[in-house]
């Protein structure tokens, strides 16, 4: 048994009263009871947790956190980790405490992305309660959603996660921003799955790492409804807009991207694909979206060629 899904993330912040704000009154996700060492936690289900908020002098994506199966298939990937040359760091009891699971240990990509891998889950006392009113985000034993890192060293990162990890191919692209052409040498992408349902929990992009250490979240709400919602919370509130409304091809999301206070950006999308981990063929799609999905800096380009066009 492999990975089983991404459990929570662990976010650094010089500003938590800004994530507070947008993860509570523009996500929807609900306040849980402050963490013993002063991080911010916050919930979309009945975890005790899905973002974990630490305060800090930097804006940084600390970790991913992945499930395992169990305390064995933990100490077993612990020990490939070592054995493929990267360091690990197992957390102490309150580290484990706090992280509410039964046993915990971090590391990173040959990249220096951040993960933790864990096993052991909790359930919350009390039941999830959106502050917006939201029913419910799509999680369960598909995990929180997914993580999008970037890797200069792609090949090799990509090879880590699947032989030493465990993650399986889903799609497994290179996209052309420019075009294509001799001038054009595109960027390889890698969507990888976890051992459910999830089209992906992880997807690594061919570039170096943003200032920020992460390339996007990605949350799943119940419907339609539900993500034009957040789109025009997103426009009332003020937030950086990173990508219009689209849907991709590969996932089949239907979403948009909105800047979190840490720089990344967060997918907020519905109607994701549900794939089958066992018999799944690895596909290679051509292009990122069927429509929609105009990036910022597809509209900063736009701006430029016009005012250069007076």
């Amino acid at each position: 048994m492999g990975v089983q899904a991404l459990g929570y993330v662990v976010i650094e912040t010089a500003q938590p009263e800004k994530w507070n704000h947008f993860l509570t009154e523009m996500a929807g996700a609900m306040r849980a009871e402050d963490a013993a060492d002063g991080a911010t936690q916050y919930r979309i289900d009945e975890r005790p947790f899905r973002f974990r908020i630490e305060p800090s002098n930097r804006e940084w994506f600390k970790a991913a956190a992945y499930r395992v199966t169990d305390r064995k298939a933990l100490e077993h990937l612990a020990n490939v980790i070592e054995a493929a040359g990267r360091a690990i760091s197992h957390l102490d009891n309150s580290e484990v405490e706090l992280r509410q699971v039964a046993a915990a240990f971090r590391t990173t990509d040959p990249a220096g992305n951040g993960l933790e891998f864990y096993c052991g889950d909790s359930i919350a006392d009390s039941p999830f309660v959106s502050p917006l009113g939201i029913s419910n985000f799509v999680t369960g034993d598909m995990g929180m959603g997914h993580a999008v890192f970037s890797a200069p060293n792609f090949e090799e990162t990509v090879a880590f996660y699947r032989n030493v990890i465990g993650f399986h191919e889903t799609d497994m692209p290179r996209f052309y921003f420019a075009g294509g052409g001799a001038n054009d040498p595109g960027m390889g992408f890698a969507f990888m799955h976890a051992d459910n349902g999830r089209h992906h929990s992880i997807a690594l992009g061919e570039g170096p790492i943003p200032p920020s250490g992460c390339v996007h979240l990605m949350l799943e709400l119940p419907n339609l409804v539900e993500v034009g919602k957040a789109h025009d919370r997103m426009k009332r509130l003020g937030y950086a807009e990173s990508a219009t409304l689209g849907q991709h091809f590969n996932d089949e999301t239907v979403g948009f991207y909105v800047q979190t206070p840490s720089g990344f950006d967060l997918e907020i999308g519905c109607d994701s694909l549900i794939i089958d981990p066992a018999t799944w063929n690895v596909t290679k799609h051509e292009g990122i979206s069927i429509w929609g999905h105009e990036w910022a800096w597809q509209k900063t380009l736009k701006e430029q060629q016009a005012e250069a066009a007076e």
